[in-house]
C-alpha cells in the first residue's frame, strides 16, 4: 500500500472527480480512496479507465456507510460499489464507522469478501481502541489498517500505539487539518527552513509518525505540492515542536458521540 494517496471526500461527483482524480494519478499518485456515502465511486472508475494506468499498480479503497452495516447489507453493498467503480475487486474495503450493534456482523462480512478474493485487504476507519478491542475478540482476520482523523492538533496517540501492538497500520483523514493549521506560527517557521509549504511540513510529519497519508485537493498544483515530499526530512526537534501542538482537538465527529456522522 503506498504511503501517500489521494482522498476524494466533497470532490463533487462527475466531471470534478473525473479530473482532479487523473491530474493525481499523473501526479504519481497510485493510492485512491473514496468512499460509498461520497457518491463520486462512478468518476473514481472513470478516472482510472482514462488514466490509462494498468490496474495492478493503482491501489483502489472504498468504504461501507453506516445504513448498509450488517451481514447481508454489507456483502450487497460491496458488490455496488464494486460496480459503480467497473473493477473486478478492491485492494481496500473499510468499515466506515463503529456502528453499535453491527461493526461485528459486518467484519464478517467483509472478511467473506476476503476470503472470496473479491478484495485484497480489509480494514477499519473511525476505531477507537474499545472497539478495536471488542472486534478482536472474535475476529478471523485483524484489520490491516484503521484510518482516522489525524494530524498534529490531534495526534490521536493512544490509538497509535495500540495500532502499531496489533501490526494494523494508520491512516490519517483530514491529515492536514482540514487546512486550519496552514497558518501556524511553528510550522510556517519550519516550512520556511526547509523551503517548503506549511502542508508539506505537516504530510511529512505523518510520514515520519509511519501514518499513511490522504490529502484531499481539487486544485492541480497544490495535488502535485502534496505528493512532493521526499526531497526533506524533519529534524527529531522539529518533529518534538509539531508534538507539541496536540491539544487533541477534533474537526469531525467523534465515534463515541456520533448520532449522524459527517462522511469524513
Amino acid at each position: 500500500m503506498p504511503i501517500i494517496g489521494f482522498g476524494v471526500y466533497k470532490v463533487e461527483a462527475g466531471t470534478e472527480t473525473v479530473d482532479s482524480v487523473k491530474e493525481a494519478i499523473k501526479a504519481g499518485y497510485r493510492l485512491i480512496d473514496t468512499a460509498a456515502i461520497y457518491q463520486n465511486e462512478s468518476g473514481v472508475g472513470q478516472a482510472i479507465r482514462e488514466s490509462k494506468v494498468p490496474r495492478e499498480e493503482l491501489f483502489i479503497t472504498s468504504k461501507v456507510w453506516n445504513d448498509d452495516q450488517g451481514y447481508d447489507s454489507t456483502l450487497k453493498a460491496f458488490d455496488e460499489s464494486l460496480k459503480r467503480l467497473d473493477l473486478d475487486y478492491l485492494d481496500l474495503y473499510l468499515i466506515h464507522w463503529p456502528v453499535a450493534g453491527k461493526y461485528s456482523d459486518t467484519w464478517r462480512a467483509m472478511e467473506k469478501l476476503y476470503k472470496d478474493g473479491k478484495v485484497r485487504a480489509i480494514g477499519v476507519s473511525n476505531f477507537h481502541v474499545h472497539h478495536l478491542e471488542n472486534l478482536l475478540k472474535d475476529a478471523a482476520e485483524i484489520p490491516v489498517i484503521n484510518q482516522i482523523e489525524l494530524h498534529p492538533r490531534l495526534n490521536q496517540e493512544q490509538v497509535r500505539n495500540f495500532c502499531r501492538n496489533q501490526s494494523i497500520a494508520v491512516e490519517a483523514w483530514a491529515p492536514l487539518g482540514k487546512g486550519k493549521l496552514l497558518d501556524q506560527p511553528e510550522l510556517i517557521k519550519i516550512a520556511d527552513k526547509h523551503q517548503k509549504t506549511a502542508a508539506q511540513v505537516i504530510l511529512r510529519w505523518h510520514l515520519q509518525n509511519d501514518v499513511i497519508v490522504i490529502p484531499k485537493s481539487v486544485n492541480p498544483s497544490r495535488i502535485r505540492e502534496n505528493i512532493d515530499l521526499f526531497d526533506f526530512t524533519l529534524s527529531l526537534k522539529e518533529m518534538k515542536q509539531i508534538n507539541a501542538l496536540n491539544s487533541n482537538e477534533r474537526f469531525g465527529t467523534n465515534p463515541d458521540k456520533y448520532e449522524s456522522p459527517q462522511p469524513e
